[in-house]
């Protein structure tokens, strides 16, 4: 290898982890796609949510799924990847309270794993019992223009009315996580 392929390589593996690490991202990151997440919990008011697009695709299983399937109840949408160690770390806590709060619907979007195959492992490894939407480009989440889940994870809490309610920017935990869905739920 040369030194030039060296120094790529070890770039593009820099890239990769800092784009699922805990550090801030810069106000420009704000608006150019995907940045690191910092744990930070954003609930928007009851009277200032907009609609949330329709999220339609397939699954790792094959089937069709849409957000619209699942009007009238809160959605909770967390964004992953096979590859990124925060994910890994916080899958517990998504499943634990996917369990303990079955009224809500919670949909994974495994994003960048250009091949199912190590998501679908992801998704035994965890016993992840709710359904992912396979988005290997990310072009699906591009629709959530109003809070976009820009770091990897994130996770995506739709109220009950259809509209983007909060989003939880890099891993969360359990506790976390259910009092996002209190407080959406309570209309904070």
């Amino acid at each position: 290898m040369t030194r030039r392929t060296w120094s790529a390589a070890v770039v593009a593996g820099v890239l990769l982890l800092t784009s699922c690490s805990g550090d801030e991202g810069s106000a420009e990151d704000d608006t150019i796609g995907f940045q690191a997440g910092d744990g930070s919990v954003r609930i928007v008011p009851a009277d200032e949510r907009v609609a949330a697009p329709e999220l339609r695709g397939e699954t790792l299983e094959g089937e069709v799924l849409s957000t619209r399937d699942f009007a009238d109840r809160e959605v909770v949408l967390n964004v992953w990847g096979s590859w990124c160690a925060p994910c890994r770390a916080e899958a517990p806590a998504l499943v634990e309270v996917a369990e303990r709060m079955p009224d809500v619907q919670f949909i994974g979007v495994n994003t960048r794993d250009l091949d199912p195959a190590p998501a679908k492992a992801f998704v035994r490894a965890f016993d992840i019992p709710y359904p992912n939407i396979y988005d290997p480009d990310g072009a699906l989440l591009l629709e959530f223009g109003t809070l976009p889940p820009k770091a990897i994870p994130s996770t995506l809490v739709i109220d009950d009315q259809g509209r983007v309610a909060a989003r939880i920017l890099g891993e969360t935990t359990a506790s976390t996580l259910a009092g996002v869905i209190d407080d959406v739920r309570a209309g904070a």
